[in-house]
């Protein structure tokens, strides 16, 4: 029985749906770890986004993951010791602040 053309486009079309619905909420998710980057370390936001990335690679862990975990933290105030050390790193880098909570160095 030969394949109608336009089942396959259909589920490629689909496809690319579920895609871009996919990316829109990471880009959501990654927007906001930002903001929260920039509120809490006193960054501009480019600075924010280079810390974000740094976290992600220097811990190797998506950017996304490391953008929810950040989101999580926000409501929480829980974040993975791993991640907590690799931003304070990153915003000594970039920013003039340390992690709300974080014990101070003096």
């Amino acid at each position: 029985m030969p394949t109608d053309g336009r089942s396959e486009q259909i589920f490629e079309l689909q496809e690319q749906v579920r895609q871009l619905k996919e990316a829109v909420v990471s880009h959501a998710v990654v927007d906001q770890a930002i903001g929260m980057i920039v509120a809490l370390g006193r960054v501009a936001p480019d600075q924010a986004w280079a810390v974000l990335k740094q976290v992600s690679q220097h811990t190797n862990i998506k950017l996304r993951n490391v953008a929810e975990m950040i989101l999580v933290w926000g409501r929480t105030g829980v974040m993975p010791a791993q991640i907590r050390a690799e931003l304070e790193d990153a915003l000594d880098r970039h920013g003039p602040t340390q992690i709300p909570g974080a014990p101070r160095e003096w």
